[in-house]
């Protein structure tokens, strides 16, 4: 049985699904259209120690074997670069006004360190984003193997949900949706991204702040695992991605299937 959100895909048509190998600082250039909702995993300013909890750090996971080529490396060139401020002021100018109507707002989507929050919080004042609050997702187990000899590792991820002055729009359904939610994974889906994202965990949230026919924007789109999310929830989805080769994956592997997934 079709869901709800389905029904009304069907009736959808024209929908877009466009990844550009480009920084969203260039947004100008594609003429894409407003988003109803921003979702951005952004860098964790962890620098070279991206690895640095994980087996990978040494060959085939094993200490005794000595460090791996990613020992002491970034999990991406723009790691270290990435401007925080020039990100929020595309949110600022990529999101629709605040329509009259209560019920409609747009809103944007961080995942982040809870170290960051703070610092995007003030940010995000800075370029009209006067409201925030947390999200929080529990995942099974923890990646940080070796540091599980050491203190309690970490099993969470988080994000924040900020928004103008009006309240974003909420497809609740009538059933209270709590602050925490599990990290859910589909191994159904290519692995194309260190950091990416599940899309069960993505299709969630589109469903609970879009309606079908919005427009969906990823800044920093990665494996376009949130571009896949939307699109199969009949949402227009948009992204950007500077690394060529993960640009390159995700277009063969995350969103080649994408049409085939419209047909409900």
């Amino acid at each position: 049985m079709l869901s709800k959100d389905q029904i009304e895909y069907k009736k959808i048509e024209n929908l877009k699904c466009e990844l550009y190998c480009d920084n969203f600082e260039n947004f100008k250039r594609y003429g894409i259209p407003k988003a109803q909702l921003i979702i951005a995993d952004i860098p964790y300013n962890i620098g070279n120690n991206a690895y640095a909890s994980n087996p990978q750090w040494y060959k085939d996971g094993e200490i005794e074997n000595g460090e791996s080529k990613l020992a002491n490396s970034n999990f991406f060139n723009r790691d270290e670069g990435f401007n925080v401020v020039n990100f929020m002021k595309f949110a600022r100018k990529l999101l629709i006004k605040e329509p009259k109507e209560t019920g409609k707002a747009p809103a944007m989507i961080v995942f982040c360190s809870w170290q960051q929050m703070p610092m995007l919080i003030d940010q995000a004042k800075e370029e009209g984003f006067k409201h925030a609050y947390p999200l929080f997702f529990t995942k099974k187990t923890s990646s940080q193997v070796l540091k599980a000899n050491m203190r309690i590792v970490g099993a969470t991820e988080f994000a924040l949900v900020l928004y103008r002055d009006k309240l974003p729009k909420f497809n609740n359904h009538g059933h209270m949706v709590l602050d925490h939610m599990k990290w859910k994974v589909d191994d159904g889906y290519p692995k194309i991204h260190p950091t990416q994202k599940p899309i069960p965990v993505l299709k969630r949230l589109i469903s609970l702040f879009t309606d079908p026919g919005d427009v969906v924007i990823d800044p920093t789109a990665g494996s376009g695992s949130t571009l896949r999310a939307a699109s199969e929830l009949g949402r227009n989805a948009y992204g950007f991605e500077v690394e060529r080769d993960i640009y390159n994956k995700a277009q063969s592997q995350m969103l080649n299937h994408v049409e085939l997934n419209l047909i409900l």
